[in-house]
């Protein structure tokens, strides 16, 4: 399948999907039985799901906060025009940027960017994304709390 084209899913691998996202660590016999199928077929879907790209990673989700992080913000970006393909690049060497979309509308680019404190923060922003090429403006939202939905 190409990268770019949707994954036929069945009503069973919506079900398995749901079940990996809600705990990514659930073993094959755990998802099997609470989608009600059999071990050796919740095998081959994952198995086939994780080759399709439909589940691109197992991760772990971490509290910020208690990992030390407690300082967050949105950042957008406005970006010139042919700049993307390496300021993409650039961002993803940055550690405290955990998130990254190209977006349309007022501005280009919204990070995620989590720091020790607001020393770190501000470090990032204005040492680090603000004075990249190809960056033409920044915007800063600060995160007050964050909740977690799933």
């Amino acid at each position: 399948m190409s990268d770019h084209q949707p994954v036929p899913l069945d009503e069973t691998d919506r079900r398995i999907i749901a079940e990996l996202t809600r705990d990514g660590r659930m073993s094959v016999t755990t998802v099997a039985a609470n989608v009600h199928i059999s071990r050796a077929h919740a095998y081959s879907r994952i198995a086939r799901l994780t080759g399709d790209g439909v589940l691109t990673r197992f991760t772990a989700v971490v509290d910020p906060v208690k990992a030390g992080l407690r300082s967050s913000a949105y950042v957008t970006l406005k970006v010139s025009q042919h700049s993307w393909r390496q300021l993409k690049e650039d961002l993803s060497r940055i550690p405290e940027v955990q998130h990254i979309a190209l977006v349309g509308g007022d501005f280009d680019v919204i990070l995620l960017v989590r720091a020790e404190d607001n020393v770190g923060l501000r470090r990032v922003i204005f040492d680090q994304l603000q004075s990249m090429p190809g960056v033409l403006d920044t915007q800063t939202f600060l995160i007050f709390e964050d909740l977690d939905t799933r």
